[in-house]
C-alpha cells in the first residue's frame, strides 16, 4: 500500500509539473501532443531506429548483409562491442538541441528509448554499472548538464542498472571533433581522461554511454583507460551514428 501511494504521490507531481511547464517534443520542439506523452505521436516516425543489417562491432547501419563495416575491418577498437539507437540523419537535430539549445528533458525520452530497443543487448552483457562519457568541467559550466549523462540516468532507470558519473574525469579540454581527421582525433584524445576513483576493480563489465558515435575514438580512449585500471570488458551504447556503408 506504501508504494502505491508514493507511486500516486510521484504521478501526481509529474502532472502538475507538466501542467506548469509542459514538454517540449524532442523531435519538433513543440509542446506534445496528446497531453502526458513524451514526444508528439506524429513525430516518433520520424526518428529512424538504426535495423539488421548492422555492423557486428560498431553497430553502424550497413547498406548489405556483411559482418563488419568498412572503418571496422580496417582496425580494431578497444572496446569489444558497441550498439546505436537511431540512424544519425534522423535525430540530428535533436540531438543538436539536447546538447546545445538546454534541452535537458529530451534525456529522458531518448534515454528510455534506448533501453526499450537496446535493453536486450545491455541486459545479456550483465554490466555492474553504465558510465556516461564525461564532459570537461568547462564546456560542463557553460552548458550546464552532460547530455550523455541525462542519457545514462534515463537509461540506468529503464533497465534498474547502477550509474556511475564519477569512473572517469576528462581533464583535457578537446576541439570539437567532428573538425578533425581520425589522427587528430586520436592526437586531440591523448591523456584527455583520467581515472575518477581508484575502486574502479569493483567492476567488471561496464557498459558507456554517449549521444553520437562518430569514429568510436573517444570511446576506444575510455574503454583502454579502463582496461589498464582492470575492467575486463567495456561495451558502449550511443543515441545515434552514422551509416557503416
Amino acid at each position: 500500500m506504501e508504494k502505491k501511494s508514493i507511486k500516486y504521490i510521484r504521478k501526481a507531481k509529474e502532472t502538475v509539473l507538466q501542467l506548469l511547464f509542459p514538454r517540449r517534443c524532442p523531435v519538433c520542439d513543440g509542446i506534445v501532443r496528446p497531453f502526458g506523452e513524451k514526444i508528439c505521436l506524429e513525430c516518433l516516425p520520424k526518428l529512424k531506429v538504426v535495423t539488421a543489417p548492422w555492423c557486428m562491432r560498431c553497430g553502424k547501419k550497413l547498406s548489405e548483409e556483411r559482418e563488419f563495416c568498412k572503418d571496422c575491418i580496417r582496425g580494431k577498437h578497444k572496446y569489444d562491442r558497441a550498439r546505436t539507437l537511431y540512424e544519425y540523419r534522423s535525430a540530428s537535430t535533436s540531438i543538436y538541441r539536447l546538447k546545445y539549445s538546454g534541452r535537458q528533458e529530451y534525456g529522458d525520452f531518448f534515454g528510455e528509448e534506448m533501453g526499450h530497443f537496446l535493453g536486450d543487448f545491455i541486459l545479456n552483457i550483465q554490466p555492474d554499472v553504465l558510465v556516461p562519457v564525461p564532459l570537461h568541467r568547462r564546456k560542463l559550466r557553460i552548458r550546464g548538464y552532460n547530455q550523455a549523462a541525462c542519457l545514462a540516468r534515463a537509461l540506468g532507470r529503464s533497465l534498474q542498472l547502477p550509474v556511475d558519473e564519477k569512473l572517469v574525469r576528462r581533464i583535457k579540454n578537446t576541439a570539437p571533433m567532428k573538425l578533425l581527421n581520425p589522427a587528430e582525433r586520436q592526437n586531440n584524445l591523448k591523456k584527455a581522461f583520467i581515472m575518477g576513483r581508484n575502486d574502479v576493480k569493483l567492476y567488471d563489465r561496464i557498459v558507456l554511454v554517449d549521444d553520437i558515435y562518430t569514429t568510436g575514438t573517444t570511446l576506444d580512449e575510455i574503454a583502454a583507460l579502463l582496461k589498464d585500471n582492470g575492467v575486463s570488458e567495456v561495451y558502449c551504447v550511443t543515441l545515434a551514428c552514422g551509416s557503416g556503408l
